[in-house]
Parts: structure tokens; C-alpha cells; sequence
């Protein structure tokens, strides 16, 4: 499902983030593959100097389908990108990459926040973000940040993810699966 960047995975990532209905929403946008490339290859410099984390995902057969990374991390927290190729758009992959995305950052990583700033004019994302039992939006609770976000106009929503109540999504999940599981050996 997640795998470390890796330069053999350009060509089919770049093909796919030049869909029209993808390209707006991808933070690091190229015009080439060959600057794509060299994007990429930045990207994996940058995870290795600490300032980033950054993952492919995976279709169920390997195949290279979009990226999920955590951009700006500053004091165990950082903004998250996410984008997946149209044709895997609805059929489940975002929350699967998320969730192990957020279990790698939160349990492996030690981040302990995870912001999620979306153009309000993204509709798609911002009901996803909304479905997410583990989401705040932070608007209000982070005003500062919000404010910040959006010294040129009102331009993002702020969301946030923090450690505490996604381990506790975790933990009810988890509980559910354990009670089902009884249930169905009696």
C-alpha cells in the first residue's frame, strides 16, 4: 500500500498527476517527466535530511498509484499532502494510504499533529477530510495558523489530525474487531 520514494516510480506517477482533475491539487506541480524526476529525486534528499516524509502508494499488485507525504515539520507536526490518480479516485485507496501513513507517523515517527490545509474550492477533499472519524477542523482552534494559511485571502479550510484521538479511533477499532470476533465464535 506505502513504499519509500523511488526514481522508478516517476514515469507512471507523472502520467497520472497530469490529469486535469489531479494536477490543481498536487502541491509540487511539473510540466516534464524529466522535471518531475528531478522534483522527486529532491523529495528523497529532503526525507533524508529529516525535513519531509514522503510515500508512494500502492495499488493491491505494486503498481505506483499516488503520493502521501508530511511537508513542514516543525515541533512533531507537520501539513499532509495526498493526491491519487483519477482512476483510483472513490475506490478506497485515500483512506487505506492515510491510515497507514498516519500509524507509520504517529507510532513509528513520533509526530504527534497532522495538519490538513484544503482549498476551500476542493470539494471532493474537503468531504473526505470530513468523513475521517479522527478529523477536527481547526479553523477555530487554530486560529493563528488558520490566519496565517490564509494572509492572502480566504483561501484554505484547516484541518487537524492530532496523535490522541486517532490512537483512539485505533483503539475503538480495534475493540469493535475484537467484539466481532467473539461473537462469532459463540
Amino acid at each position: 500500500m506505502l513504499k519509500r520514494r523511488d526514481l522508478s516510480d516517476c514515469n507512471p506517477l507523472f502520467e497520472l498527476m497530469k490529469h486535469p482533475d489531479v494536477f490543481p491539487f498536487v502541491r509540487h506541480k511539473t510540466d516534464s517527466y524529466e522535471e518531475y524526476l528531478f522534483v522527486t529525486k529532491q523529495t528523497m534528499e529532503a526525507e533524508e535530511n529529516g525535513e519531509l516524509i514522503s510515500r508512494t502508494i500502492t495499488d493491491e499488485w505494486g503498481t505506483p498509484i499516488g503520493t502521501i507525504s508530511l511537508f513542514d515539520i516543525e515541533d512533531n507536526a507537520g501539513f499532509l499532502a495526498t493526491w491519487l490518480g483519477k482512476p483510483y479516485h472513490g475506490k478506497g485507496y485515500n483512506s487505506l494510504a492515510k491510515e497507514a501513513f498516519f500509524n507509520e507517523l504517529f507510532f513509528d515517527l513520533g509526530i504527534d499533529t497532522v495538519y490538513m490545509r484544503i482549498r476551500k474550492l476542493n470539494h471532493r477533499s474537503i468531504r473526505a477530510a470530513k468523513k475521517l472519524p479522527y478529523v477536527i477542523k481547526a479553523n477555530e482552534t487554530r486560529k493563528s495558523l488558520y490566519d496565517k494559511l490564509n494572509q492572502d485571502g480566504e483561501i484554505y479550510d484547516l484541518f487537524e489530525i492530532p496523535k490522541d484521538l486517532y490512537n483512539l479511533h485505533i483503539l475503538r477499532q480495534d475493540h469493535n474487531e475484537d467484539n466481532t470476533h467473539q461473537l462469532l465464535e459463540a
